[in-house]
């Protein structure tokens, strides 16, 4: 039987490059079982996070949005009222509260987001009239704003949030 040695020569590479791909792979497969926590010692006790999470706060491009869309339900099903303080953003939570300023005059307000928007190109923010209008922005009618994440408020708390009586 005669024995081809360039198969050979090649059925040998592939083998010793079969057999290293197996060991590399081995080495690099993580366990799939993740490590367990300790125990909580602690179970009755409620979770607190160690510090608040802090405000993020960023410079955006925003515009309002009046009279023209009044009574027209919001993406979050509430009737758009122009002189509520409220906001549509593309990106944040629905009911989120920001905290909107005017680096111009240094006006701010806080708005609840209950609308999905703008979609006008470069605009990251919608506003209200009335909360344009305590900005102080109405006239420019798009202007660089400062958006800041605040800590969730129960609305009890909240001024910008009315509570119907008997609720």
């Amino acid at each position: 039987m005669r024995v081809n040695h360039r198969t050979l020569h090649t059925a040998r590479r592939i083998g010793i490059a079969f057999i290293i791909a197996i060991g590399v792979s081995c080495g690099l497969i993580p366990s799939s079982t993740p490590p367990r926590p300790e125990p909580n010692t602690q179970s009755f006790a409620p979770s607190v996070p160690a510090s608040p999470p802090t405000p993020t706060a960023r410079v955006v491009k925003a515009s309002w949005y009046g009279e023209g869309f009044a009574g027209r339900e919001t993406t979050s099903g509430e009737i758009y009222d122009p002189s509520a303080l409220t906001a549509a953003s593309k990106t944040l939570p629905l009911g989120s509260v920001i905290k909107v300023s005017n680096p111009k005059n240094g006006r701010s307000v806080r708005v609840r987001i209950n609308d999905r928007g703008p979609f006008a190109p470069g605009r990251s923010l919608d506003l209200s009239h009335g909360a344009a209008e305590k900005l102080g922005i109405v006239h420019e009618g798009v202007a660089r704003v400062k958006l800041e994440t605040v800590p969730a408020v129960p609305p009890s708390a909240d001024p910008n949030v009315t509570i119907p009586a008997g609720d």
